[in-house]
């Protein structure tokens, strides 16, 4: 791919992550007023000054709205750019502390505001496990690169299950915690990991 088409796809993506961030804030704001199951598509549509027909564009559901974000890439970059010499569980530990500090306020505040719901709903909480699976499915294939095995290795597989479970035990945190906070206890969560989690 050349340099221009990099960019077209660079500013493309920035583009639709920032229409996307838009129309969660709008949601959430909708979210708390007027209650999850009350609010409408359309009325997320008409806050954000889109068309319903663009909102699924970005989001197949009203679930995903809560639901959704562009996080995955960057954690593949950051765990792709660790040092070789650490092990794996250190390069995700590294990479998710450095993915959560490299956020801003504004994104911590809706991840925030996302995970308060998911808690809160039965519903999202369901769809969630979803997400939960898919992070799973993805740290296994970046983590079975990294060592030079395969995604169907039970080792990585329980690797990438105990990292999103570390995940899950600290969700209902991170709807509370500043930044800071969560990005301390998810360190110290990880490392109790590392220490053969002996309790």
């Amino acid at each position: 791919m050349s340099e221009g088409a990099k960019q077209k796809v660079g500013l493309r993506e920035r583009k639709k992550a920032k229409t996307m961030a838009n129309v969660q804030t709008h949601a959430l704001r909708l979210f708390r007023e007027n209650g999850y199951h009350a609010t409408t598509v359309e009325q997320i549509a008409e806050a954000a000054e889109i068309s319903p027909s663009t909102f699924f564009r970005y989001f197949a559901t009203k679930e995903d709205v809560v639901l959704t974000d562009n996080y995955d890439p960057l954690l593949v970059a950051a765990f792709e750019n660790q040092p070789s010499e650490l092990n794996p569980l250190q390069a995700v530990r590294n990479a998710m502390i450095l993915g959560i500090n490299e956020i801003t306020d504004d994104e911590w505040e809706t991840t925030r505001q996302r995970n308060q719901l998911i808690m809160a709903v039965p519903e999202l909480r369901a769809a969630a496990l979803n997400n939960l699976t898919q992070m799973m499915q993805l740290l296994t294939q970046i983590v079975a690169n990294r060592v030079g095995s395969n995604s169907d290795d039970l080792a990585v597989r329980t690797f990438a299950g105990v990292v999103v479970g570390v995940n899950i035990s600290l969700m209902e945190y991170s709807a509370e915690a500043t930044k800071s906070e969560f990005a301390k206890l998810l360190d110290e969560a990880l490392v109790v990991v590392e220490n053969g989690l002996l309790i």
